[in-house]
């Protein structure tokens, strides 16, 4: 399966594409408005309590992460983890990522929809990618085409919880942008221009991931499908 010509035509090579593709925009966005300096002068940690006084978010935390581009929402806590490069630095970058974090924060407080679907689906999503290669496996190797079957099933899974994320993500920038407007941050046309490729970008890596994980989906199906 692993050395199938069309797997690697179909579903490795354009995964690998797609997802180098958003990678380097990220970086290339990044590093452009992570060294471009916002209209406030306020760092990623300062945007955040700024958001914060003016949002009727309650009760977010926040705390420091290594890495870089590691920053993420934790709704176990409530907090919201920033690397270094974004805690302490004033730049555009900064301003962005704090304000989509916190457009998480605001989902789970608001009770998003989306997210109590996704929500749904991470506990499947901790043992589902592991169990399907294993019973697609099985299936085509001792020919139980049900098994295998079965398989698709639990990947079919990994796909729905990929394709919840898109809107979550989505509707996180959108909601970040919005805070920043509401507190009067977005001070100059580079801080909203910045801002929304910051966003655009990562909201790619989703999308990115996404696509690859329907090509699979695809490709299982096709497979079992001959040998059905």
């Amino acid at each position: 399966m692993f050395f199938d010509p069309n797997y690697l035509l179909l579903v490795m090579i354009p995964s690998l594409i797609l997802s180098l593709g958003a990678q380097m925009f990220v970086q290339s966005a990044y590093k452009k408005w992570g060294n471009t300096r916002n209209g406030s002068g306020l760092t990623g940690a300062q945007v955040g309590q700024r958001i914060l006084q003016t949002s009727g978010l309650h009760g977010v935390r926040f705390e420091g992460t290594a890495g870089e581009l590691t920053d993420h929402y934790d709704p176990s806590n409530h907090t919201v983890r920033m690397s270094q490069g974004v805690a302490t630095v004033p730049s555009v970058a900064a301003m962005a990522i704090v304000a989509h974090e916190l457009g998480h924060a605001q989902q789970y407080e608001e009770k998003s929809p989306f997210i109590a679907m996704r929500s749904f689906l991470v506990p499947a999503m901790q043992f589902s990618p592991m169990i399907s290669y294993a019973l697609i496996l099985a299936g085509l190797l001792f020919s139980i085409m049900p098994l295998a079957w079965l398989g698709i099933g639990f990947f079919a899974i990994v796909v729905g919880f990929m394709l919840l994320t898109l809107p979550v993500e989505f509707d996180a920038s959108r909601r970040g942008l919005k805070l920043l407007e509401q507190s009067g941050l977005m001070v100059t046309a580079e801080d909203r221009n910045g801002a929304r490729q910051i966003l655009t970008a990562a909201a790619l890596t989703y999308v990115a991931a996404f696509i690859s994980s329907l090509l699979t989906l695809i490709y299982y199906i096709s497979l079992v499908s001959r040998r059905d």
